[in-house]
C-alpha cells in the first residue's frame, strides 16, 4: 500500500496531510524508493563518478551570469568598441569564480580574482615579448596558481581562472604600455561589473544556499529511508553493504557540506540571527536524525520475527515521504499546514506501538519523532545552544595563510605534487604554442592545466567530460557562428548560452564544458578574419584531445603516487575513528563524559574518505593491487557494520545490568587497543573481555567483537599473500 493511503494519513484527523504535503504528485512518493536508487548511486566504486544532477541547476545564477556577459557584449556593439569583448570575458570568468553561500564567503574570491587577472593579463602580455625566456615565468606562475587549492576549493577555482587568463595573455605580446593599462583597466571593469551586479543589484536569497545545503541533508535522508524499507522485505549481506556504503556516504557528504556553509553562516550573522540559528538547529536533528537510522538499519540486518520487520517496514514507509516533505519545505522557507504536519509526525510511531515496550525499535522510533518535531518547530530541545555549536571564532589571518603552506611544503604533499607537475608539464606545451603562430594554441595549455589533477582517476575523468564536452560544443559554435555577423547577433546569442552554461555549472562537469564551449569561442574567436566556425571547432577538438593526452601521460610519468598505497593510511584513520568512537560510546554509556557526537562525526567521515580513496584506486592502471583492495573493500563494510552497532547500543541497547560497569570498561579498553593495533600493523586481536551480563548488551558487544575478528583475519590473510608474492 503507498504511503499516503495508509488509513491512519486518510483518516479526518490527519485529513490525508502526507498526499497534500508532498510533490502533489502521488505517484512519485510511490516511486521514491526506486528514484535514484535502483543503480544505488555511490555503491559501485569502481564506476567513474560522471552524473547529472537535476537539483544543482540554477536558472536564475545562469540568468545572472548571462546579464552581466550580454551587457557588455551589446555596449561593445553600440560603442563600435571591440575592446570591450575584454570586459565580457572577464565579467564571465568572474561570475564563474563565485563560490555562493555568505556574502563574506564570495566577496574575496570575487575580487582577488579581478584584480589578480588584470595583474596577470597585463604582466604576461608585456612577458610575451621576451620570447622563449617568458616561459619559466609562466610556469612559476601556474605553479602558484595551481598551488593555490591548498586554501580549498573557492581557492582553488581562481587558481584554475587564473591561470586560463595566464595562458591567454600569452598568445600576443602588447604593443606598448598604453595598451596593456587600458586592457587591465577593461579586465576590472569587467570583473567588478559582474560584482556588483552579483552582490548589490540582484542578490539572490542570502539564507537560500543554507536551507538548499541542509534540505539536502533531509532529502539524502528519505533515500535512505526509502531504500532500508526495501531491503526489509528482500536484501542478502551484499544488498545491506551496498546500502550502507552509498546512502550513509550520501547523508555525511550532505552533512558535512551544509555545516561548512551553516557555520559560515553564523559567523557572518551572528548566533542571534534566527534563520541561521534555525539552519543549525535543523542541521543537528538531522545528523541525530540519521544516527537513528543507522540503528535500526543495524537491528533490522539480524532481526528475523516478521512482526518486527513489518512494523519497521511501516514505520520507514511513513517516515521517507515525510523527511521528503520536510526537506521541500525548508528550500521553500515555509512549511505547508505546520499544525497538521506535526500531527502526523506524533503519529509515525504507530506501527510499532504494538511492539514489546523494550523493543529498540520503538526507542528508535521515538528519537526519529523528537528530532523530527525539532526540524519541523525548530524549537531548541533541553541544552541545546547554537551560539555554542557554532564556532564564531576565526583564526588570524597570518595563521590561515601559513598553517595550510606549512602544512603542504612537504615532499608527500599531493598537492605540492600537483603544482610541480602541472608547471613542469606546462613549460613544452606553452612551447608548442610559442613555436606554431596562431590563434587556437593556447586551448592545448588551457586544456592540459585545467584537466590534469593530483589523482590519476580524477585527471581520468575530467579529460573524458572535458575532451566529449568540447568537440561536442565546438562543432556546436561553429553552427552558430554561421548565422553571426554582428555584435548585436553575438550578444543574443550569447545570452541563452550563458544561462545555460552558468545553470548546468554545478550539476554536470560535461554538459558545463559542452555549453561553455561555444561561449568562450564566440568571445575569443569569431573575430578573426578569414577563419570559419568549423576550423575552430576542428582547431580546438584537436588541441583539446592532444591536451587531455598529455595531462594523463604528466600524471602516469612525474610522481605517480598510486592510489593503494595511500588506501592504507585512510584506513589505518578509519579504524583508529571508529576506536575512539566506540570507546566515546561505551564511555556515554557508564554515565561518563559524552563526546559520542564527535566521534560518530569523525568516524563517519574517515569511513567516507577511505572509499574516495578506494574509488580512485579502483580506477588506476595497477591491476596488481586488485586483493590488497578487495581486502580493504571488506574492512569498509566491517567499520560499517561496526558503526552500526555503536549507533544501536547508544540508541537502543536496554540498560546495563548492575555489576556491567567492569565488563564495559574492559571492553571500552579493549576494543579502542585492538583496532589501534590493528591499525598500526598488527594483525591479529586479542581475546575479547567476558561479556555483560545483561544479554541486548552482551549480543551487541560480541557482534563488534566479531566485525573486529574479521578485520584482523582479513589483514593477516594480507600479509600472507604479501609474503607469497613476494
Amino acid at each position: 500500500m503507498p504511503p499516503w493511503r495508509h488509513p491512519a494519513l486518510r483518516s479526518p484527523r490527519h485529513g490525508g496531510l502526507i498526499r497534500r504535503l508532498t510533490l502533489r504528485r502521488p505517484r512519485f512518493l510511490a516511486n521514491l524508493g526506486r528514484f535514484r536508487l535502483s543503480a544505488l548511486p555511490g555503491a559501485d566504486l569502481s564506476r567513474l563518478p560522471i552524473a547529472l544532477d537535476l537539483r544543482a541547476i540554477s536558472i536564475a545564477e545562469g540568468v545572472r551570469a548571462a546579464l552581466a556577459v550580454a551587457v557588455i557584449v551589446a555596449l561593445s556593439g553600440l560603442l563600435a568598441a571591440p575592446a570591450l569583448m575584454q570586459a565580457a570575458l572577464a565579467a564571465l570568468f568572474t561570475c564563474m569564480c563565485d563560490p555562493g553561500g555568505p556574502v563574506n564567503r564570495r566577496v574575496p574570491a570575487l575580487l582577488s580574482f579581478t584584480f589578480l587577472g588584470a595583474a596577470t593579463l597585463s604582466g604576461f602580455g608585456f612577458l610575451r615579448g621576451l620570447g622563449y625566456a617568458a616561459i619559466p615565468f609562466a610556469c612559476l606562475a601556474v605553479f602558484v596558481f595551481s598551488f593555490a587549492r591548498i586554501y580549498g576549493q573557492a581557492a582553488q577555482q581562481v587558481g584554475a581562472l587564473a591561470t586560463v587568463v595566464l595562458v591567454l595573455a600569452l598568445d600576443r605580446p602588447w604593443p606598448d604600455a598604453a595598451t596593456a593599462f587600458a586592457s587591465a583597466l577593461l579586465f576590472i571593469a569587467g570583473g567588478l561589473w559582474a560584482v556588483f551586479l552579483t552582490l548589490v543589484i540582484w542578490r539572490l536569497h542570502p539564507y537560500r544556499p543554507t536551507r538548499r545545503a541542509v534540505a539536502e541533508i533531509y532529502r539524502a535522508l528519505a533515500l535512505l529511508a526509502a531504500d532500508l524499507r526495501r531491503l526489509v522485505a528482500a536484501g542478502d549481506a551484499a544488498a545491506w553493504d551496498a546500502h550502507a556504503r552509498a546512502h550513509r556516504r550520501l547523508v555525511r557528504d550532505a552533512i558535512e557540506q551544509a555545516r561548512g556553509i551553516v557555520l559560515a553562516t553564523l559567523r557572518q550573522r551572528g548566533a542571534q540571527s534566527p534563520r541561521a540559528a534555525q539552519s543549525l538547529i535543523r542541521l543537528e536533528a538531522a545528523e541525530q536524525i540519521f544516527a537513528a537510522l543507522i540503528a535500526l538499519d543495524d537491528i533490522l540486518q539480524s532481526a528475523r520475527e516478521p512482526a518486527r520487520r513489518q512494523a519497521a517496514a511501516k514505520l520507514l514507509r511513513r517516515a521517507a515521504p515525510l523527511l521528503a516533505t520536510l526537506a521541500r519545505g525548508i528550500v521553500r522557507d515555509r512549511i505547508t499546514a505546520p499544525t497538521r504536519m506535526a500531527q502526523v509526525i506524533a503519529a509515525l510511531p504507530a506501527p510499532v506501538a504494538g511492539l514489546a515496550p523494550d523493543d529498540p525499535i520503538r526507542r528508535i522510533a521515538a528519537a526519529i519523532v523528537d528530532r523530527l518535531t525539532i526540524a519541523l518547530t525548530v524549537t531548541l530541545p533541553a541544552g541545546l545552544n547554537p551560539g555554542a555549536m557554532a564556532d564564531g571564532s576565526t583564526p588570524p589571518l597570518l595563521v590561515r595563510i601559513r598553517a595550510p603552506l606549512v602544512a603542504n611544503f612537504a615532499t608527500d604533499s599531493a598537492a605540492l605534487r600537483h603544482a610541480l607537475r602541472t608547471a613542469l608539464v606546462a613549460a613544452p606545451a606553452l612551447a608548442i604554442t610559442f613555436s606554431h603562430g596562431g590563434s587556437y594554441q593556447h586551448w592545448l595549455t588551457i586544456t592540459l592545466v585545467l584537466t590534469m589533477q593530483p589523482y590519476f582517476a580524477v585527471t581520468l575523468q575530467r579529460a573524458l567530460e572535458r575532451i566529449a564536452g568540447t568537440v561536442i560544443g565546438g562543432f556546436l559554435a561553429s553552427l552558430l557562428a554561421l548565422g553571426l555577423h554582428s555584435p548585436w547577433q553575438l550578444a543574443a546569442a550569447l545570452f541563452p548560452l550563458t544561462i545555460a552554461a552558468m545553470a548546468v555549472r554545478v550539476a554536470s562537469f560535461g554538459l558545463y564544458i559542452m555549453l561553455l564551449t561555444p561561449l568562450i569561442v564566440l568571445l575569443l574567436e569569431i573575430g578573426h578574419a578569414g577563419v570559419s566556425g568549423l576550423e575552430i571547432a576542428v582547431m580546438r577538438a584537436l588541441y583539446t584531445l592532444l591536451g587531455g593526452l598529455l595531462a594523463l601521460a604528466g600524471v602516469l610519468v612525474l610522481w605517480p603516487s598510486w592510489e593503494p598505497e595511500r588506501v592504507r593510511g585512510e584506513l589505518a584513520a578509519a579504524l583508529r575513528a571508529h576506536a575512539r568512537y566506540a570507546e566515546a560510546t561505551l564511555t556515554a554509556l557508564l554515565g561518563h563524559d559524552d563526546t559520542v557526537e564527535a566521534a560518530r562525526r569523525q568516524a563517519g567521515i574517515t569511513s567516507n574518505n577511505l572509499e574516495a580513496s578506494l574509488t580512485r584506486a579502483l580506477h588506476e592502471p595497477r591491476r596488481g593491487q586488485r586483493e590488497r583492495l578487495e581486502t580493504a573493500l571488506l574492512l569498509d563494510a566491517a567499520l560499517r557494520r561496526l558503526a552500526g552497532r555503536l549507533a544501536a547500543i547508544r540508541l537502543a541497547a536496554a540498560p546495563r545490568a548492575p555489576g556491567d560497569e567492569a565488563a564495559l570498561s574492559a571492553w571500552r579498553v579493549w576494543i579502542g587497543t585492538t583496532l589501534d593495533a590493528l591499525a598500526t600493523g598488527a594483525q591479529s586481536a586479542a581475546p575479547a573481555p567476558d561479556a555483560p551480563s545483561e544479554p541486548a548488551l552482551a549480543e551487541a558487544l560480541g557482534r563488534i567483537a566479531r566485525q573486529i575478528d574479521l578485520i584482523a583475519g582479513a589483514l593477516q590473510r594480507e600479509a600472507k599473500n604479501d609474503e607469497i608474492s613476494r
